[in-house]
């Protein structure tokens, strides 16, 4: 399988491109921001020189990391979220089906509102911000661009990244540095290693999947239980941590409170494991020890 990753300097970007040659595949990517070593620039906007890059490349699937996810910035900044979000990623998938190729998308459990979650694939989107709508629509004009598309919606994701931007370096950053960490006490979610996000998606690539699939962690917490968990699993002093209420924390897009993804669809049909919080905890610190890959999946 010959694969095209575009947004491959990120978390999830990096951990696909591991993860596809990993298993004996051919794959590309690109950077728009962060330079990597052996990833080629893009402009993720710029239709024509994706379409030439996918006519370049001559992928099997298109799968595409690249987003704008910063949830207030987003809020803030609603043209270019959904230029990112939605516009980008809908013209790419209209060239990967003029090229013969499938599209993977990845979305977000912002498209749901928060109400009686973890939500399964056919749970109705109701966004409560920006960003979740950027992602719900950008869901839908994937879906409607080809019929090989697969968009994967993933909840709080973390794990080994060369930009160490997650929630989990930014809470060892915080505890080491003595600044202290305010985790919402009121926001559940279902935090996703990435490399395991990153294989289930080649999976799903491999066995020709299409739709809707929640590629998440097996546990839907809320962020003060994750961040107890970081804290055990990295030696970290847990007293640096206040428990606080979403409402305390002055941000500006509204957060989706009880929610997460079900799973269970993708452990029913992959045989790739979604870890829990613990155990993708451990995983991470262990590929962190390892040394310069361990600061990211290799590119």
């Amino acid at each position: 399988m010959r694969a095209l990753v575009i947004g491959a300097s990120g978390q999830v970007g990096a951990a696909l491109l591991h993860a596809l040659r990993e298993r004996g595949h051919h794959a590309a990517g690109t950077w728009a921001h962060h330079e990597r070593p052996g990833l080629v620039a893009l402009d993720f906007t710029d239709a024509g020189a994706v379409e030439r890059m996918i006519g370049e490349t001559r992928p099997d699937w298109v799968i595409c990391p690249a987003a704008l996810s910063h949830v207030d910035y987003c809020e803030e900044h609603p043209d270019e979220a959904f230029a990112v979000n939605l516009h980008a990623p809908a013209a790419t998938a209209g060239a990967a089906a003029r090229a013969g190729a499938g599209f993977v998308y990845y979305s977000s459990d912002y498209v749901f509102d928060g109400i009686g979650g973890p939500f399964p694939e056919d749970a109705p989107p109701r966004p409560l911000g920006v960003y979740g709508q950027s992602k719900s629509e950008g869901e839908r004009a994937v879906l409607a661009a080809l019929d090989r598309a697969l968009v994967v919606r993933t909840s709080v994701v973390y794990g080994p990244e060369h930009q160490e931007k997650n929630f989990v370096y930014q809470l060892i950053r915080a505890c080491r540095g003595g600044t202290g960490f305010r985790p919402a006490v009121d926001q559940r979610a279902s935090p996703s290693y990435n490399p395991d996000v990153a294989a289930a998606t080649v999976e799903c690539c491999e066995r020709e999947e299409r739709g809707i699939w929640h590629l998440a962690g097996a546990d839907t917490i809320d962020r003060m239980a994750f961040a107890r968990l970081i804290c055990h699993v990295f030696d970290l002093d847990g007293s640096r941590l206040t428990p606080s209420l979403t409402a305390e924390l002055g941000q500006k897009a509204a957060r989706p409170l009880d929610g997460g993804l079900s799973i269970t669809k993708a452990r029913t049909l992959l045989k790739t494991p979604l870890r829990g919080a613990e155990d993708g905890l451990r995983a991470m610190r262990t590929a962190l020890a390892a040394g310069p890959r361990g600061a990211g999946p290799s590119a």
